[in-house]
């Protein structure tokens, strides 16, 4: 159990984290366990986070590694612990910060999972035929359209506020991590899915609040739950739902591998990266440069097929 001092430690970096970030809430809780489990480690030497040296945290990753931890949690626990002591500097509760030159295990870097154009177009053909009745149909429909046309993250599809889809837009506000916002155009199929939605969510909004059931949604896929607004869980499992009916192993199929599949279909029909990356709303280009190894060996068989220099006698 961790002692008074380190929970309030932890306590006040979430709240710094949650208030001057906008940190999610599932980023927080995952700092929480991470800070909470170096505390507890910390606190049977009886040191703290206050009493810690570079020996100390080098130590505890030591042990994190021989207790079996994979290294992308290594990783995650090194990069809390830096931003606890990056934190407790700018307080001055700490005159060092003693996790700064560690340099830890890093993440394996592995290739996203994508789908090809054609299981998308399977996917898209499945949500035209699924859900129990017409409403149900145009809100999968929606959702599918505008997950591949945009390249969101599920927690920003989910989240879309009503009034983002307003006025037949040709792109979207959207609100990604920390807040930052971006816009994201929308193709012609995903405009015309939105419309329809759009339409028969606010005639259904109307009939119930005609009977008094409802107050007016915020969201653009309302729910009745907690959030106000479909749950990533809920869209998790009507995606695989999808995947089944189109053939394809739910397995493979998941939110992130959808946004994956819309970045590396643009830099496949010759997108510029620097786009992708606006588009994807990364911080830094070098995490977008990971689809341009996932082109497989068409994309290279189609530069020695047609580029002039690549021709026999060229």
């Amino acid at each position: 159990m961790a002692t008074p001092e380190t929970a309030r430690w932890i306590s006040a970096f979430l709240e710094a984290q949650a208030a001057e970030l906008d940190a999610a809430r599932n980023t927080l809780l995952a700092y929480g366990r991470d800070l909470k489990d170096f505390g507890d480690w910390l606190d049977r030497t009886s040191k703290g986070f206050a009493g810690a040296t570079r020996a100390d945290v080098e130590a505890y990753l030591v042990a994190c590694e021989a207790g079996g931890l994979a290294r992308a949690t290594r990783a995650r626990r090194l990069s809390a612990i830096r931003q606890l002591y990056r934190f407790a500097y700018e307080e001055g509760w700490r005159s060092d910060n003693p996790a700064i030159q560690i340099t830890g295990p890093g993440r394996a870097k592995r290739l996203p999972k994508v789908l090809s154009v054609e299981e998308v177009d399977r996917l898209l053909a499945a949500s035209r035929q699924s859900g129990r009745g017409a409403f149900e149909r145009l809100r999968n429909i929606c959702l599918m359209e505008l997950l591949y046309a945009t390249g969101m993250r599920v927690s920003e599809l989910v989240g879309l506020p009503a009034a983002a889809a307003r006025g037949d837009p040709r792109m979207l506000m959207v609100k990604g991590k920390g807040g930052k916002e971006r816009m994201v155009p929308l193709s012609t199929p995903a405009r015309a899915a939105l419309a329809a939605w759009l339409a028969a969510r606010d005639a259904a909004e109307e009939a119930a609040r005609a009977e008094a059931r409802i107050p007016p949604a915020r969201h653009l896929f309302p729910a009745r739950g907690r959030e106000g607004h479909m749950t990533r869980q809920a869209f998790h499992g009507l995606l695989k739902d999808l995947a089944a009916a189109a053939g394809i192993a739910p397995a493979r199929v998941t939110p992130h591998v959808l946004r994956h599949a819309f970045a590396t279909h643009l830099l496949a029909g010759g997108a510029d990266l620097r786009v992708i990356q606006t588009l994807l709303g990364h911080a830094d280009v070098s995490t977008t440069e990971i689809y341009t190894h996932v082109l497989d060996e068409r994309l290279r068989d189609l530069v020695l097929d047609h580029h002039p220099l690549a021709r026999e006698g060229g």
